[in-house]
């Protein structure tokens, strides 16, 4: 779900809580394995779309085509499995705690955190409407401050279901 930029991860956990108590289901941040997953949608290139960043313009709202906004989601094509704009439009949040690599990370998809990430920096996915193309490549990584509220920074939520992680 995307719905403001400028969100703390705080806010973001406390969207879940709030909607798992009205909804009676769990909901909850993807892990970053999970969100580069479906962003993915099946695909190894660069972007989930192919290697030619000439055409992340029908894909994402990214530096050169967003006017410096964000924009309604639906508006840019959406990856195979019918996602939109889980690249560029906004950065996302995972659960994941910030790793500089993946040594040690879970092998199952769940998300990695620990003492040292509690304290540190969170997990973002996805480029933003401010961002070069680069950014909005399937496996670019950045990190934040689960304190910080920035513009262009918004959140998608995974609904677990029985057996899931």
């Amino acid at each position: 779900m995307f719905f403001d930029v400028q969100h703390f991860w705080h806010d973001a956990q406390a969207f879940c809580q709030k909607l798992n108590q009205k909804t009676l289901k769990k909901y909850r941040l993807p892990s970053e394995a999970e969100w580069e997953y479906a962003c993915r949608a099946g695909t190894q290139t660069r972007y989930y779309f192919g290697d030619d960043e000439k055409q992340l313009g029908e894909y994402a709202w990214y530096q050169d085509n967003s006017g410096s906004k964000t924009h309604p989601i639906g508006q840019k094509k959406p990856n195979n499995w019918g996602l939109y704009d889980i690249s560029g439009n906004v950065w996302e949040w995972c659960e994941d705690g910030w790793h500089k690599n993946y040594q040690n990370a879970p092998k199952d998809g769940s998300s990695w955190n620990d003492n040292h990430t509690q304290r540190t920096y969170r997990l973002l996915r996805g480029g933003s409407w401010v961002y070069i193309p680069r950014h909005c490549r399937s496996a670019y990584r950045l990190f934040n401050s689960p304190g910080n509220r920035i513009y262009a920074i918004g959140f998608r939520v995974v609904c677990v279901v029985r057996g899931s992680l």
